[in-house]
């Protein structure tokens, strides 16, 4: 359904597949989704990033973990991830904004 990219974010923007899926006669499948409920898989994923690099660092501060290139590769991820999910929430209110602006 998902594939994970090379900074371990699943998401579902960043899978082009997702966009070019056709729905077969065949199939008994409701795969129809709607944009609302990509968005908050997305901010979920974000968030649980976040959640996990707060818990390693909580977990190397405390001693219970010495491995500091694991804390770091998740602190990491979680703000690519942040900034990923700021970009695509700008470019909505962007696309908000200019929707507001037209005349109908």
């Amino acid at each position: 359904m998902y594939k994970m990219n090379t900074f371990g974010i699943t998401n579902s923007i960043l899978n082009p597949q997702l966009f070019n899926t056709v729905n077969d006669a065949n199939s008994n499948k409701d795969i129809s989704r709607s944009f609302a409920d990509y968005i908050n898989e997305a901010l979920q994923n974000t968030n649980n990033l976040i959640l996990q690099a707060d818990r390693l660092s909580n977990e190397f501060a405390a001693g219970r973990i010495d491995d500091i290139h694991k804390v770091v590769l998740a602190i990491e991820k979680a703000d690519i991830a942040l900034q990923f999910t700021l970009q695509v929430r700008n470019k909505i209110l962007d696309a908000y904004n200019e929707i507001m602006r037209m005349q109908i």
